[in-house]
């Protein structure tokens, strides 16, 4: 089965809600997880189709759709955009949360990576909160197994509320029991967890879900809702006034009681940025403990050594001094490394020129040809490459080295505070260090940046950055 205008790409006019659904009794199963952990690969090997999805801020996203049956029963599943949250921040984190609202789907497969679960139960308790009609699936167990990673699904089952299962996308005989626990989810709603907020959120939250039990009639969650509310995502609740076919923000009981209990939450210290900071630390600790319950390592402490270079590099005592002295000596190791490959690169490439001028004086070609063929094209191109490649050869795979060795995300987190006081998002930091190698890289590396305004301020503000071709020694 391949991509066809019914299997992909449906949702461009009405925000990736569209679902192509043959038989009324098709069972429609949304795929969520995190990017990079064989979401993709799992829908593939269920549909028989090649879907290949990239993600990042700034480009399309939207949600691909296949068919595969079971035993008779026919499934219609919705690949969403890979996502860490679904508190929208960019394009594809509202694609997905649109979906899991208002698509209605039957069911909801979140796919999780073994090797690290506790990053990705993030996603899994925001979507609990959402519909009770989960699968967990647990996916690349053959790699946590390699690892010495072991999962006690069961329990995580049953901490959850919701069934678990492990898979191997790449092996089809491990799905059999996915679709079965998809027909299960689809038949009843579970008793999913509930994350427990601090008291006086939870006050609220209280306060409000009667008034929203009465206006959703068990359309939407409404704790879920009232957390909205609170949060004041008036974005949010619009589309669900649309969807509800009732304007929430008109509705001055609603809203009276919405702006009272912010108000009351307020002067409790809890404003709208510590808001959403209790949150998102509830599903951090709710994830962590799930995580030590259930997750055992054959190696005693593995990852103490993380997090002993954690506290180490990302210090305010140690973690500046370090980056400072890793970025300077790349970029010595980048300046005068360079220096003697570019000296062999423009004696070679100098030499071809002495030999073209000799083959123009030899053919009597016109001195304009001479001059726009080797002293305008080649002359240019040689001096490009004897300069900008030898440098450039040297910083990528040393920049490479610092991501792979998982130091770039903390020079990321060193400098979210500086870059946050100027208006600008930390993951600059960057895309600012890659522009050291190469302007155009680091400016198309912006991508990765969540907010619009802050992406374009990246973009524009890395022009400033001097790459290696406009280093002063060159």
């Amino acid at each position: 089965m391949g991509l066809t205008h019914t299997s992909t790409g449906l949702g461009a006019v009405d925000g990736g809600l569209s679902i192509c659904r043959q038989d009324p009794t098709d069972l429609v199963v949304a795929l969520a997880g995190n990017p990079n952990v064989g979401k993709s690969t799992l829908f593939n090997a269920l549909t028989g189709m090649n879907q290949h999805t990239g993600n990042w801020p700034g480009k399309t996203v939207s949600n691909a759709q296949g068919r595969c049956e079971r035993d008779g029963r026919r499934y219609v599943l919705v690949d969403l955009p890979g996502t860490y949250s679904l508190m929208a921040h960019s394009a594809e984190e509202e694609v997905a949360r649109n979906f899991l609202c208002f698509g209605g789907a039957d069911a909801v497969a979140v796919v999780c990576d073994a090797t690290c679960l506790e990053r990705n139960l993030n996603l899994v308790l925001q979507t609990l909160e959402l519909t009770g009609k989960v699968v967990v699936c647990v996916n690349l167990m053959d790699e946590a197994k390699r690892k010495g990673i072991t999962i006690d699904l069961n329990l995580l089952s049953q901490r959850l509320g919701v069934p678990v299962v492990g898979t191997v996308a790449r092996e089809k005989k491990s799905l059999d029991a996915l679709l079965s626990a998809l027909d299960q989810a689809a038949e009843g709603d579970g008793s999913p967890r509930v994350i427990p907020y601090p008291q006086r959120m939870e006050e609220s939250i209280a306060a409000l879900e009667p008034m929203l039990t009465e206006r959703c009639g068990g359309r939407l969650p409404t704790r879920w809702l009232a957390l909205k509310l609170l949060e004041g995502d008036e974005t949010l609740l619009a589309q669900c006034s649309q969807f509800l076919g009732r304007d929430l923000s008109g509705d001055v009981p609603l809203t009276e009681a919405a702006r009272e209990q912010r108000q009351a939450l307020e002067d409790w210290g809890f404003d709208a940025e510590r808001l959403r900071d209790f949150m998102v630390s509830a599903l951090v600790s709710t994830a962590e403990s799930l995580c030590r319950e259930v997750v055992t390592y054959r190696q005693r402490g593995y990852d103490r050594r993380d997090r002993a270079l954690d506290r180490i590099l990302t210090s305010k005592g140690t973690g500046y001094p370090i980056m400072v002295a890793l970025l300077a000596a790349v970029f010595w190791l980048t300046i005068v490394g360079a220096n003697y490959p570019s000296q062999l690169l423009s004696a070679a490439l100098f030499w071809v020129q002495d030999r073209l001028t000799d083959l123009f004086l030899l053919l009597r070609a016109p001195e304009w040809l001479h001059g726009a063929l080797v002293l305008g094209v080649y002359r240019v191109l040689a001096w490009v490459v004897s300069v900008m490649l030898p440098p450039m050869a040297i910083f990528f795979p040393l920049f490479t080295l610092l991501e792979d060795a998982g130091y770039l995300p903390r020079i990321a987190y060193n400098l979210d505070r500086p870059f946050r006081a100027c208006d600008a998002c930390g993951k600059q930091a960057l895309t600012m260090c890659m522009g050291f190698g190469c302007n155009a890289a680091g400016i198309v590396g912006c991508r990765i940046i969540d907010s619009p305004r802050e992406r374009l301020l990246a973009v524009l503000t890395n022009n400033f950055v001097p790459c290696n071709g406009r280093f002063p020694p060159f």
